[in-house]
């Protein structure tokens, strides 16, 4: 079978398939040598021989041309196969050509009706001459290798489309890990430059206002300590190795909300957490702590969670954090685990960050009928 397209197959097939006519062309050529009849009828069967010849020489042009060309080509050759069968008194062998290029050619369906439709002609001229019992042993081998090649085609085009769908899937592959990397950079970087920003300003207002040399001194301290933490965390999820605590987050938002100077009342502890959430949980308090640093304006934030919830509340105006990448990111993750994620303004003024994710229900157990002691009777 010639590849579709560039390679040592486009070279070796025109060399292939004339060695692979020779069988045909040899005889069909002698034949017309001795033939006593008119010259024009010579010439045309001349014509209509070398024609099929070299229509399937080059029919692997037609893998690149489109539908309506492969269809006319096919019925061309298809046709000349035919002439040539039935007007040469010859084996029915040469049909052979014909049927196996429909085979590639067309859809499996229109192959199996054109070649059968083919393969039924020349079995009714053969019937109704007389020649059936001396062709019929070439004309099964014609629907064998017919069938052989219609398989081979079908081959083909699965491993062309298990091809196609490996390179899908390797692009798809890349771009989930692109979004993967997004994602994860955002929630990082997000919360760990807001607070850094935070502590930064705080740092110089208190040299401002009083000159405090120590204080500012540690705030920049905790500025650099966040960066190295920051440049580490980056590697790490870039290696996909980091794993985000919900206790760190915890402790992270308690400092970031303290240099920002808005009240905070957050839990101390997160035993109370399932484990398998605690990771997606670190998630959604680092978004909403820094969606409240950057956007609220709120004066005091309230966290509180319990199995399988977390609710962050404050009472800033925060409907535009609802519009960032964020809070969509979070949803995704969220959801990845099978919960749900709402935010949205409350009573009373402020915003809410409210993290779900059911339990699973636990498997039934079917019950089992004992059985009297001493077995059946």
């Amino acid at each position: 079978m010639p590849e579709k397209k560039g390679g040592p197959g486009k070279v070796g097939w025109p060399i292939f398939a004339v060695l692979f006519l020779l069988p045909y062309l040899v005889p069909a050529t002698r034949g017309l040598a001795e033939n006593t009849g008119p010259m024009w009828a010579r010439v045309a069967l001349g014509v209509l021989v070398y024609a099929y010849a070299a229509c399937y020489v080059i029919f692997p042009v037609a893998f690149g041309k489109p539908r309506r060309f492969k269809v006319v080509f096919g019925l061309v050759m298809l046709s000349l196969g035919l002439l040539v069968t039935l007007l040469i008194d010859s084996s029915p062998f040469i049909l052979l050509y014909g049927t196996a290029t429909l085979a590639f050619l067309y859809p499996p369906g229109w192959a199996a009706i054109f070649d059968t439709v083919a393969l039924g002609s020349v079995t009714l001229v053969l019937l109704a001459d007389g020649r059936f019992e001396g062709n019929g042993g070439d004309l099964i081998s014609v629907a064998s290798i017919t069938i052989a090649m219609f398989f081979m085609a079908n081959l083909i085009r699965a491993i062309r489309r298990l091809e196609r769908a490996n390179q899908e899937i390797a692009t798809l592959a890349v771009a989930n890990e692109r979004q993967r990397v997004a994602r994860d950079l955002h929630d990082l970087l997000g919360h760990s430059l807001t607070t850094i920003t935070v502590k930064a300003g705080l740092a110089r207002r208190v040299l401002e206002s009083s000159g405090d040399v120590g204080r500012a001194v540690e705030e920049i301290r905790e500025v650099e300590g966040l960066t190295r933490s920051a440049l580490s965390d980056v590697r790490l999820t870039v290696s996909e190795y980091r794993e985000v605590s919900l206790a760190a987050e915890l402790a992270g938002a308690r400092a970031a909300l303290r240099a920002a100077e808005i009240e905070a009342d957050l839990p101390y502890a997160v035993d109370n957490v399932l484990p398998q959430l605690q990771s997606t949980f670190g998630y959604v308090l680092r978004e909403a702590i820094t969606n409240v640093l950057r956007h609220s304006g709120a004066n005091r934030v309230s966290v509180r969670f319990g199995r399988d919830w977390l609710e962050v509340e404050d009472d800033g105006a925060g409907a535009d954090a609802a519009q960032g990448n964020g809070l969509r990111g979070l949803t995704e993750r969220v959801g990845g685990v099978g919960g749900t994620l709402r935010s949205g303004p409350r009573p009373g003024g402020g915003w809410v960050v409210r993290a779900e994710v059911p339990e699973p229900e636990p498997p039934a157990v079917q019950a089992v009928r004992a059985e009297p002691a001493g077995g059946l009777a």
